[in-house]
């Protein structure tokens, strides 16, 4: 399934780096963990657990940069699987 366009918007800013938010978007909790840039890599979205882990999917973001820097050339969400816990 692919990522909902308003999510993958939302996922294009950069945040504090080496960080770990949570959040609700569209009515379904996320929980996402961005890399050394800020730049999100990982995603779980679904429902919110009351220990704080999600039931759902996890993303991870594939990111490419131009040669020798460090500008983000492209990049895309993988959708790996389901998530969850008992």
């Amino acid at each position: 399934m692919a990522l909902n366009k308003k999510i993958e918007l939302h996922l294009q800013k950069i945040f504090a780096p080496n960080a770990r938010l949570d959040e609700k978007l569209l009515g379904k909790d996320v929980t996402f963990v961005t890399n050394e840039f800020g730049e999100p890599e990982t995603l779980f979205i679904g429902k919110r657990q009351p220990d704080g882990a999600i039931n759902g999917e996890r993303y991870v973001r594939r990111i490419i940069r131009k040669p020798n820097s460090n500008e983000l050339l492209k990049s895309h969400w993988e959708l790996k699987g389901k998530v969850s816990r008992s």
